[in-house]
């Protein structure tokens, strides 16, 4: 048994350690949305959470925090599986810090070949669908920020994730519908070709 939980502990890092390094190569290609200050202000990775620029510079901070856990997991599965006394059931905690890694990364880009958003990357062809929810009394933003109350939120369904950001102004709602539909439509008649 602890060899099974150790091959899903290193496939589990293994995955992380991808994700940080495509995240990182897709940052430094071209953006297609947001580009300007006024379009960045109008994007948020959560209530409170105005986006940064997708620059190494900008998102240091949270390069360096999703490296050190990334780090230290490593460093503890490594000693854990040199020592006898490590018992098994406590492997599925070493999981836990990596729950939120998508919010060390302040991030929302929409790029020629997909969608980056914190520490993940949705290509056009993993997208199903996409939709925005108005943030009203019943949503679960609403009153956390005056800010964000009757704003958006646009949720993007892929095949093995949803990302989501809150859309502040009508005008990034409006262009961000055009560029999905455009890409979610050219993907469908794509499929429905083959």
């Amino acid at each position: 048994m602890k060899i099974f939980m150790s091959i899903i502990f290193l496939v589990f890092i293994g995955y992380h350690v991808y994700r940080l390094i495509q995240v990182l190569i897709k940052m430094k290609q071209d953006v297609i949305l947001p580009i300007t200050d006024e379009e960045f202000a109008s994007i948020r990775t959560s209530q409170r959470k105005e986006l940064n620029l997708p620059t190494y510079s900008a998102q240091k901070a949270g390069i360096i925090i999703y490296s050190l856990i990334l780090l230290f997991l490593i460093i503890t599965f490594g000693n854990a599986t040199l020592s006898s006394e490590f018992d098994l059931s406590l492997y599925p905690l070493l999981f836990i810090p990596l729950l939120h890694s998508y919010d060390f990364f302040d991030l929302f880009v929409v790029r020629d070949d997909g969608i980056l958003r914190g520490t993940s990357f949705v290509a056009w062809d993993k997208i199903k669908s996409f939709e925005f929810v108005r943030i009203d009394i019943n949503h679960k933003n609403y009153g956390y920020s005056q800010e964000v109350n009757d704003k958006y939120e646009l949720r993007i369904k892929s095949k093995f994730c949803t990302i989501r950001c809150i859309v502040m102004t009508d005008e990034m709602k409006e262009r961000l519908t055009r560029v999905l539909e455009e890409q979610v439509s050219s993907n469908e008649r794509i499929v429905l070709k083959n």
